[in-house]
Protein backbone atom coordinates (compact mmCIF):
# COMPACT_ATOMS: atom_id res chain seq x y z
CA UNK A 1 0.00 0.00 0.00
CA UNK A 2 2.90 2.22 0.98
CA UNK A 3 4.36 1.89 -2.41
CA UNK A 4 1.06 2.49 -4.05
CA UNK A 5 0.84 5.65 -2.53
CA UNK A 6 4.50 6.85 -2.75
CA UNK A 7 4.15 6.09 -6.84
CA UNK A 8 1.11 7.98 -6.65
CA UNK A 9 2.64 10.88 -5.10
CA UNK A 10 5.72 10.89 -7.33
CA UNK A 11 3.23 10.68 -10.15
CA UNK A 12 1.16 13.63 -9.10
CA UNK A 13 4.07 15.83 -8.84
CA UNK A 14 5.84 15.12 -11.99
CA UNK A 15 2.23 16.09 -13.85
CA UNK A 16 2.37 19.54 -11.82
CA UNK A 17 6.11 20.01 -12.53
CA UNK A 18 4.67 18.96 -16.16
CA UNK A 19 1.83 21.86 -15.87
CA UNK A 20 3.40 24.58 -14.44
CA UNK A 21 5.86 25.54 -17.39
CA UNK A 22 2.78 25.26 -19.79
CA UNK A 23 1.16 27.45 -17.42
CA UNK A 24 4.27 30.09 -17.37
CA UNK A 25 3.96 29.60 -21.48
CA UNK A 26 0.62 30.99 -21.49
CA UNK A 27 0.90 33.92 -19.24
CA UNK A 28 -1.26 36.53 -19.01
CA UNK A 29 -4.63 34.80 -19.43
CA UNK A 30 -6.46 37.95 -17.55
CA UNK A 31 -5.29 41.42 -16.63
CA UNK A 32 -1.97 42.35 -14.86
CA UNK A 33 -1.65 44.98 -12.08
CA UNK A 34 1.35 47.36 -12.35
CA UNK A 35 1.62 49.09 -8.93
CA UNK A 36 3.34 52.79 -8.83
CA UNK A 37 3.67 53.55 -5.59
CA UNK A 38 3.62 57.10 -5.86
CA UNK A 39 0.67 59.76 -6.84
CA UNK A 40 -0.19 59.70 -10.48
CA UNK A 41 1.91 62.60 -12.42
CA UNK A 42 5.07 62.35 -11.20
CA UNK A 43 8.35 60.97 -13.15
CA UNK A 44 7.77 57.50 -11.79
CA UNK A 45 4.35 57.40 -12.66
CA UNK A 46 4.92 58.99 -16.37
CA UNK A 47 7.71 56.15 -16.97
CA UNK A 48 5.45 53.50 -15.41
CA UNK A 49 2.75 54.57 -17.76
CA UNK A 50 4.50 54.00 -20.52
CA UNK A 51 6.17 50.76 -19.80
CA UNK A 52 2.15 49.23 -18.80
CA UNK A 53 0.96 50.43 -22.90
CA UNK A 54 3.98 49.09 -24.02
CA UNK A 55 3.50 45.50 -21.94
CA UNK A 56 -0.22 45.74 -22.97
CA UNK A 57 0.42 45.29 -26.45
CA UNK A 58 3.81 42.74 -25.82
CA UNK A 59 1.48 40.47 -23.75
CA UNK A 60 -2.23 40.76 -24.80
CA UNK A 61 -3.53 41.55 -21.94
CA UNK A 62 -4.47 44.54 -20.12
CA UNK A 63 -1.63 45.93 -18.19
CA UNK A 64 -3.64 48.83 -15.65
CA UNK A 65 -1.65 51.15 -13.26
CA UNK A 66 -2.39 50.87 -9.76
CA UNK A 67 -1.26 54.15 -7.78
CA UNK A 68 -0.71 53.90 -4.10
CA UNK A 69 1.27 56.52 -3.04
CA UNK A 70 2.22 56.94 0.68
CA UNK A 71 5.40 56.72 2.93
CA UNK A 72 7.68 57.48 -0.52
CA UNK A 73 6.82 54.39 -1.96
CA UNK A 74 6.73 52.05 1.05
CA UNK A 75 3.13 51.84 0.66
CA UNK A 76 2.60 50.30 -2.57
CA UNK A 77 6.04 48.65 -2.25
CA UNK A 78 4.89 46.44 0.43
CA UNK A 79 1.62 45.74 -1.32
CA UNK A 80 2.99 43.91 -4.02
CA UNK A 81 5.27 42.23 -1.26
CA UNK A 82 2.02 40.61 -0.05
CA UNK A 83 0.44 39.94 -3.06
CA UNK A 84 0.28 36.11 -4.77
CA UNK A 85 3.94 34.99 -6.81
CA UNK A 86 1.76 34.64 -10.03
CA UNK A 87 2.94 37.66 -11.99
CA UNK A 88 -0.03 39.14 -11.91
CA UNK A 89 0.68 41.92 -9.83
CA UNK A 90 4.22 44.11 -10.67
CA UNK A 91 5.85 47.13 -9.18
CA UNK A 92 7.47 50.19 -10.63
CA UNK A 93 10.27 50.97 -8.51
CA UNK A 94 13.00 53.62 -7.58
CA UNK A 95 16.60 53.04 -5.41
CA UNK A 96 14.69 55.04 -2.91
CA UNK A 97 11.91 52.57 -3.08
CA UNK A 98 14.22 49.66 -2.43
CA UNK A 99 17.15 50.61 -1.48
CA UNK A 100 16.86 53.40 0.67
CA UNK A 101 13.60 52.89 2.37
CA UNK A 102 14.13 49.43 4.02
CA UNK A 103 17.51 51.18 5.73
CA UNK A 104 15.32 53.95 6.25
CA UNK A 105 12.31 52.85 7.62
CA UNK A 106 11.68 51.78 11.03
CA UNK A 107 9.30 48.64 10.06
CA UNK A 108 8.69 48.96 5.98
CA UNK A 109 7.75 45.69 6.13
CA UNK A 110 9.99 44.67 3.30
CA UNK A 111 13.05 43.16 2.41
CA UNK A 112 13.28 44.20 -1.06
CA UNK A 113 15.56 40.98 -2.43
CA UNK A 114 13.84 38.53 0.38
CA UNK A 115 10.60 39.47 -0.88
CA UNK A 116 10.79 40.69 -4.25
CA UNK A 117 11.58 39.45 -7.49
CA UNK A 118 13.98 41.98 -9.65
CA UNK A 119 12.38 41.94 -13.49
CA UNK A 120 15.28 44.34 -15.07
CA UNK A 121 16.18 47.63 -14.40
CA UNK A 122 14.39 50.68 -17.12
CA UNK A 123 16.16 53.57 -16.78
CA UNK A 124 19.07 55.67 -14.64
CA UNK A 125 18.61 59.60 -14.09
CA UNK A 126 20.88 61.35 -12.48
CA UNK A 127 20.84 63.87 -9.53
CA UNK A 128 22.71 67.58 -10.55
CA UNK A 129 24.30 69.96 -8.11
CA UNK A 130 23.25 73.16 -9.63
CA UNK A 131 23.06 77.25 -8.95
CA UNK A 132 21.55 80.62 -9.32
CA UNK A 133 23.56 82.52 -12.22
CA UNK A 134 24.12 84.59 -9.44
CA UNK A 135 25.62 82.20 -6.75
CA UNK A 136 29.20 82.97 -5.56
CA UNK A 137 30.04 79.59 -6.04
CA UNK A 138 30.00 78.41 -9.60
CA UNK A 139 31.65 74.64 -9.54
CA UNK A 140 31.75 72.00 -7.37
CA UNK A 141 35.67 72.83 -6.32
CA UNK A 142 33.98 76.34 -5.73
CA UNK A 143 31.66 74.82 -2.81
CA UNK A 144 34.22 72.13 -1.15
CA UNK A 145 36.45 75.15 -0.78
CA UNK A 146 33.77 77.73 0.39
CA UNK A 147 32.32 74.75 3.10
CA UNK A 148 35.92 73.82 4.29
CA UNK A 149 36.76 77.41 4.89
CA UNK A 150 33.21 78.24 6.89
CA UNK A 151 31.82 74.66 8.12
CA UNK A 152 28.06 74.82 7.86
CA UNK A 153 27.39 78.25 6.68
CA UNK A 154 26.70 77.41 3.06
CA UNK A 155 23.13 76.52 2.30
CA UNK A 156 21.92 73.66 -0.28
CA UNK A 157 18.43 73.01 -0.62
CA UNK A 158 17.14 69.62 -1.69
CA UNK A 159 13.50 67.17 -2.08
CA UNK A 160 12.34 66.03 1.99
CA UNK A 161 14.35 64.27 4.37
CA UNK A 162 15.68 60.28 2.87
CA UNK A 163 15.17 61.28 -0.68
CA UNK A 164 17.72 60.42 -3.25
CA UNK A 165 18.99 63.84 -3.50
CA UNK A 166 18.43 64.76 0.40
CA UNK A 167 20.67 61.67 1.22
CA UNK A 168 23.10 62.60 -1.97
CA UNK A 169 23.79 65.94 0.02
CA UNK A 170 24.99 63.88 3.34
CA UNK A 171 26.72 61.44 1.11
CA UNK A 172 28.68 64.84 -0.62
CA UNK A 173 29.71 65.99 2.86
CA UNK A 174 31.19 62.26 3.80
CA UNK A 175 32.89 62.10 0.43
CA UNK A 176 34.66 65.60 0.25
CA UNK A 177 34.64 65.95 4.29
CA UNK A 178 33.14 69.11 4.44
CA UNK A 179 29.81 70.72 6.35
CA UNK A 180 27.06 72.89 4.86
CA UNK A 181 23.56 73.34 5.94
CA UNK A 182 21.13 71.29 4.24
CA UNK A 183 17.47 73.54 3.79
CA UNK A 184 14.74 70.19 2.80
CA UNK A 185 11.56 71.31 0.58
CA UNK A 186 8.80 69.75 0.49
CA UNK A 187 8.82 68.94 -2.91
CA UNK A 188 11.05 69.19 -6.03
CA UNK A 189 8.54 72.37 -7.46
CA UNK A 190 8.52 74.53 -4.36
CA UNK A 191 12.80 73.91 -4.38
CA UNK A 192 13.12 74.92 -7.91
CA UNK A 193 11.09 77.84 -7.23
CA UNK A 194 13.73 78.93 -4.50
CA UNK A 195 16.40 78.65 -6.29
CA UNK A 196 15.43 80.32 -9.16
CA UNK A 197 14.23 83.13 -7.19
CA UNK A 198 17.72 83.19 -5.41
CA UNK A 199 16.29 82.44 -1.99
CA UNK A 200 19.01 79.51 -1.56
CA UNK A 201 21.96 79.58 -3.76
CA UNK A 202 22.88 75.56 -4.51
CA UNK A 203 20.87 72.56 -4.80
CA UNK A 204 20.87 69.16 -4.99
CA UNK A 205 18.05 67.66 -7.23
CA UNK A 206 16.86 64.84 -9.51
CA UNK A 207 17.50 66.34 -13.44
CA UNK A 208 14.07 66.42 -15.02
CA UNK A 209 12.08 69.11 -12.92
CA UNK A 210 14.67 71.86 -13.93
CA UNK A 211 15.97 70.66 -17.02
CA UNK A 212 14.28 73.39 -19.10
CA UNK A 213 15.65 76.13 -16.32
CA UNK A 214 19.22 74.75 -16.65
CA UNK A 215 18.92 74.60 -20.74
CA UNK A 216 17.96 78.37 -20.82
CA UNK A 217 20.45 79.32 -18.54
CA UNK A 218 17.94 80.48 -15.75
CA UNK A 219 19.77 77.82 -13.97
CA UNK A 220 23.20 76.63 -14.09
CA UNK A 221 24.49 72.87 -13.74
CA UNK A 222 27.39 72.46 -11.99
CA UNK A 223 28.23 68.73 -11.89
CA UNK A 224 25.78 65.66 -12.65
CA UNK A 225 26.50 63.08 -9.90
CA UNK A 226 27.20 60.21 -12.11
CA UNK A 227 29.60 58.40 -14.01
CA UNK A 228 29.19 59.58 -17.45
CA UNK A 229 27.74 63.09 -18.83
CA UNK A 230 24.22 63.58 -19.79
CA UNK A 231 22.92 63.52 -23.12
CA UNK A 232 21.15 66.83 -21.98
CA UNK A 233 23.45 68.57 -20.21
CA UNK A 234 26.73 67.07 -22.30
CA UNK A 235 29.00 69.98 -21.46
CA UNK A 236 27.93 70.07 -17.54
CA UNK A 237 31.14 67.38 -16.22
CA UNK A 238 30.20 64.34 -13.89
CA UNK A 239 30.96 64.61 -10.18
CA UNK A 240 34.69 62.92 -10.48
CA UNK A 241 35.57 64.97 -13.48
CA UNK A 242 34.33 68.39 -11.49
CA UNK A 243 37.33 67.23 -8.51
CA UNK A 244 35.16 64.31 -6.48
CA UNK A 245 35.87 60.99 -7.97
CA UNK A 246 33.61 57.82 -7.08
CA UNK A 247 31.17 59.69 -5.93
CA UNK A 248 27.76 59.53 -8.06
CA UNK A 249 23.80 59.57 -7.06
CA UNK A 250 21.18 59.11 -8.76
CA UNK A 251 17.80 57.58 -9.30
CA UNK A 252 17.15 53.44 -11.05
CA UNK A 253 13.97 53.08 -12.10
CA UNK A 254 13.32 49.23 -12.51
CA UNK A 255 10.23 46.38 -12.46
CA UNK A 256 9.88 43.69 -9.46
CA UNK A 257 7.12 40.64 -8.75
CA UNK A 258 6.56 39.13 -5.92
CA UNK A 259 9.31 36.78 -4.45
CA UNK A 260 8.21 33.35 -5.69
CA UNK A 261 7.09 34.32 -8.82
CA UNK A 262 7.81 31.61 -11.63
CA UNK A 263 11.13 32.15 -13.14
CA UNK A 264 9.23 31.88 -16.51
CA UNK A 265 7.44 34.36 -16.05
CA UNK A 266 10.05 36.44 -14.64
CA UNK A 267 12.09 35.34 -17.91
CA UNK A 268 9.16 36.14 -20.05
CA UNK A 269 8.65 39.96 -18.72
CA UNK A 270 12.45 40.58 -18.64
CA UNK A 271 12.44 40.17 -22.23
CA UNK A 272 9.45 41.83 -23.49
CA UNK A 273 10.68 44.92 -20.67
CA UNK A 274 14.19 44.91 -22.81
CA UNK A 275 12.35 44.94 -26.05
CA UNK A 276 9.96 48.14 -24.95
CA UNK A 277 13.19 50.39 -23.56
CA UNK A 278 14.38 49.72 -27.16
CA UNK A 279 11.70 51.54 -28.70
CA UNK A 280 12.34 55.06 -30.15
CA UNK A 281 9.40 56.47 -28.17
CA UNK A 282 10.24 54.99 -24.78
CA UNK A 283 13.72 56.21 -25.66
CA UNK A 284 12.19 59.29 -26.46
CA UNK A 285 10.25 59.47 -23.10
CA UNK A 286 13.13 58.66 -20.99
CA UNK A 287 15.62 61.09 -22.20
CA UNK A 288 13.45 63.49 -22.41
CA UNK A 289 13.17 63.50 -18.48
CA UNK A 290 17.34 63.65 -18.33
CA UNK A 291 17.16 59.66 -18.19
CA UNK A 292 19.22 56.84 -20.22
CA UNK A 293 17.97 53.53 -20.71
CA UNK A 294 19.07 50.89 -18.66
CA UNK A 295 18.13 47.64 -19.85
CA UNK A 296 19.23 44.82 -17.85
CA UNK A 297 18.51 40.34 -16.77
CA UNK A 298 17.24 40.15 -13.65
CA UNK A 299 20.68 39.31 -12.00
CA UNK A 300 21.92 42.40 -13.53
CA UNK A 301 19.03 44.17 -11.64
CA UNK A 302 19.41 42.54 -8.30
CA UNK A 303 23.37 43.45 -7.99
CA UNK A 304 22.42 46.69 -8.67
CA UNK A 305 19.44 46.75 -6.08
CA UNK A 306 22.27 45.24 -3.56
CA UNK A 307 24.80 47.71 -4.62
CA UNK A 308 22.45 50.38 -3.74
CA UNK A 309 21.73 49.46 -0.70
CA UNK A 310 25.06 48.93 0.76
CA UNK A 311 25.87 52.49 -0.28
CA UNK A 312 22.48 53.79 1.29
CA UNK A 313 22.19 51.59 3.94
CA UNK A 314 25.94 52.95 5.19
CA UNK A 315 25.46 56.26 5.24
CA UNK A 316 21.87 55.93 7.05
CA UNK A 317 23.65 53.98 9.47
CA UNK A 318 26.33 56.71 10.00
CA UNK A 319 23.99 59.07 10.26
CA UNK A 320 21.69 57.04 12.38
CA UNK A 321 18.47 58.32 10.35
CA UNK A 322 15.17 56.70 10.52
CA UNK A 323 11.74 57.39 9.99
CA UNK A 324 9.03 55.80 12.19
Amino acid sequence: MSGTRSSAAACLAALLFAILPAKAEDYPTHPVTLVVPFPAGGGVDVVGRIVAEKLTAALGQQVVVDNRGGAAGVIGTRAVTKAAPDGYTLVMATSGSIAINPNLYVNPGYVTLKDLSPIGSISSTPIVLMAHPSAAQQSLADIIAAAKKEPGKLNIGTPPPGTSANLAAELLKSAASIDFTIVTYRGTGPLTTDVLGGHVPHALNVLAPAVGHLKSGTLKALAVLATKRSTLLPDVPTSAEAGLPSFEAGLTYGLLAPAGTPKPIIERLNKELRALIDTPEVRARIASDGGDPLPSTPEEYAADIQREDAKWGALIKKLKLKVE
